[in-house]
């Protein structure tokens, strides 16, 4: 080979420096030096984070007694949340699940049916479960989630007593109901489309949906605050007219 270009590579190293040689050329690859100076301050440069805390006043939280509040953001625990009629906003699309790099969610659809209308459109998770043993709280599951059903808390007490506790149902995640919210199963708001829902075009329960789930369930707890709702938007809209 070309003596000039230099026909082979040898490499030296030692616990000081490297030295490369390449045909013509000499290149010493070596640490700083460090004078007497700094290799007499070097331990103070070593301890300086700890020696500069040593002055400070301390700080201690008085938890569980006191607690802190979180940032607006926090990584808590999960929540499903529901529209404002009360049909819930998980569709069962797994995306949720295929995005967890943990593998801490299982989601199983199931298939709405005129008597069974658990979310808009054709389907709804049946099964959703968190292990909150596997869970790292990265939020990559939110960000998968297409129509907003899986947000995550404030919460951060997650401790329990068992393994099995820290399984999370449909039932621990799922919202609860808030006031003038009609109780899921019951049919989508007449003359809407799922689209409607995700746009976020309907904006509390309808009579009809009332009278549907009075027709079938009428013990159902969430039928009195449902009428109210329905008397204040009739009031609002004749009001505006």
């Amino acid at each position: 080979m070309d003596e000039k270009h230099g026909s082979e590579v040898e490499r030296r190293i030692t616990s000081d420096d490297v030295v490369v040689r390449n045909g013509e050329e000499d290149f010493r690859l070596a640490p700083d030096e460090t004078g007497p100076v700094g290799t007499f301050l070097a331990p103070v440069a070593g301890f300086g984070v700890s020696m500069s805390s040593m002055f400070r006043p301390s700080r201690t939280d008085q938890y569980p007694f006191k607690k802190s509040p979180t940032q607006p953001r926090y990584h808590g625990r999960h929540q499903l949340n529901r529209y404002a009629d009360g049909l819930e906003k998980c569709i069962g699309c797994e995306l949720c699940a295929w995005a967890c790099p943990a593998d801490a969610i299982l989601v199983e659809a199931g298939t709405n049916s005129p008597g069974e209308q658990y979310s808009p459109g054709e389907r709804y998770g049946r099964v959703y479960q968190i292990n909150y043993l596997r869970c790292i709280f990265c939020g990559y599951c939110i960000e998968a989630c297409p129509t907003r059903a899986l947000t995550m808390s404030n919460e951060f007490e997650l401790a329990g007593p068992s393994r099995e506790g820290l399984i999370y149902e449909k039932s621990d995640l799922l919202a609860p109901l808030e006031d003038g919210m009609l109780a899921a199963p019951h049919p989508m708001v007449a003359g809407t489309t799922d689209g409607d829902y995700y746009r976020g075009d309907v904006d509390g329960p309808t009579a009809e949906q009332v009278e549907w789930v009075a027709e079938r369930r009428p013990s159902d707890p969430t039928l009195a605050s449902a009428r109210e709702a329905v008397s204040r938007a009739a009031q609002t809209e004749g009001a505006a007219r």
